[in-house]
């Protein structure tokens, strides 16, 4: 397993921002327009403190992460209301990816015993 943790955009600086270190790989997921700027400045820090930057983002916010992401992955603008679940889709089948690329066996999670209960 790899240590793997998501943070609101506005706890960045609270603490995680800390965690960022040169190489480290950073998803930020750019959903909704009218907080573009404010993901925008927290991208920006992310790739000053030396991370690799991959951004899902919404079409309409897509252009402004360009310049400084290392991949831009667009997908499509919706309500605001169904926003989680385009975005969903893609998170699932990257962690599905690596965790195949890392030789773990997808179906038969480690340790999942002891955090299920068996009747």
């Amino acid at each position: 397993y790899i240590h793997a943790e998501g943070f609101a955009a506005g706890e960045l600086k609270h603490g995680p921002i800390a965690l960022i270190d040169d190489g480290m790989p950073a998803i930020v997921l750019a959903a909704d327009d009218h907080l573009r700027a404010k993901m925008l400045s927290n991208s920006q820090e992310i790739v000053a403190r030396g991370a690799q930057l991959t951004v899902f983002a919404a079409a309409n916010c897509a252009d402004a992460f360009r310049k400084i992401a290392r991949h831009v992955i667009i997908l499509p603008d919706c309500d605001p209301w169904l926003t989680p679940f385009p975005f969903a889709v893609p998170m699932q089948l990257l962690a599905y990816q690596i965790a195949l690329l890392r030789n773990t066996d997808v179906d038969q999670p480690r340790n999942l015993a002891k955090s299920v209960t068996v009747e």
